[in-house]
């Protein structure tokens, strides 16, 4: 007789095959958060990546987009907050569902949750889902890439 298996489990399984050894780091360049620290006046639209510490997941983000993320047009769009699952969380932030999954990545604008990517699909599909997530906002990612 034959278990049920998660289609999620199966799904992160099939979009990567990580070494065993990674190190979990947070983005050098994505602001960490601490309760009041988030001006939404600055910066109405933000990314925030929900992570947790041993997350190979996480680590891959950390390693094939973290780097250039800021330098995209979703980057500039969307700037990066980074937490950890269980928190600090900013004073302001209304969200739909607590996060669950690590990476989590939810678009928020002035504070609101707009949209949600839960797991990290790997690197050729994680721009077009935060494309997607933009236009839910009604940014446009892509209008704002430089030609070069």
């Amino acid at each position: 007789m034959r278990r049920p298996v998660s289609c999620l489990a199966i799904a992160c399984a099939a979009l990567l095959t990580l070494p065993a050894a990674v190190s979990v780091t947070a983005v050098a360049h994505a602001a960490q958060i601490s309760r009041d620290s988030v001006d939404w006046q600055a910066a109405p639209v933000r990314l925030l990546m929900v992570e947790a510490k041993g997350c190979i997941y996480c680590a891959a983000w950390n390693r094939e987009i973290g780097p250039g993320y800021p330098k995209s047009a979703e980057g500039k769009a969307a700037p990066l907050l980074v937490t950890d699952i269980d928190g600090p969380w900013p004073d302001g932030v209304v969200l739909d569902r607590r996060p669950t999954i690590t990476p989590t990545f939810i678009l928020l604008q002035n504070g609101d949750e707009v949209a949600r990517l839960e797991g990290y699909p790997g690197d050729q599909f994680f721009y077009p889902l935060i494309d997607d997530m933009l236009s839910k906002a009604g940014l446009q990612a892509a209008d704002m890439r430089e030609d070069g």
